[in-house]
């Protein structure tokens, strides 16, 4: 499937050591499989194995960038809230 049909989505992983990182892509699968292979970002490499805990769709590069700035600045205790609620969600 090509890139731009895909859409753009932001996500958070929870790495090895518990702490959680935000990115953006527009190619989900593709990036989770370079963090996994530690040639994703910095911050992962050395925090692997990672693991995908939530991730929403966004329209564009722009919205998608915004998005990850304000997932960026919540504090752990609010990014773990986004990751309980996805989760209860899924369960519902």
């Amino acid at each position: 499937m090509p890139a731009a049909r895909r859409g753009w989505q932001v996500y958070l992983l929870r790495c090895g050591d518990g702490t959680l990182y935000a990115g953006a892509t527009n190619d989900l699968v593709a990036r989770l499989a370079r963090h996994a292979a530690g040639t994703g970002a910095r911050y992962t490499r050395s925090r692997l194995p990672v693991e995908l805990v939530w991730s929403v769709r966004v329209r564009g590069r722009g919205a998608a960038l915004r998005r990850e700035a304000a997932v960026k600045r919540l504090t752990r205790p609010e990014k773990l809230l986004l990751v309980a609620r996805a989760a209860a969600r899924r369960r519902a």
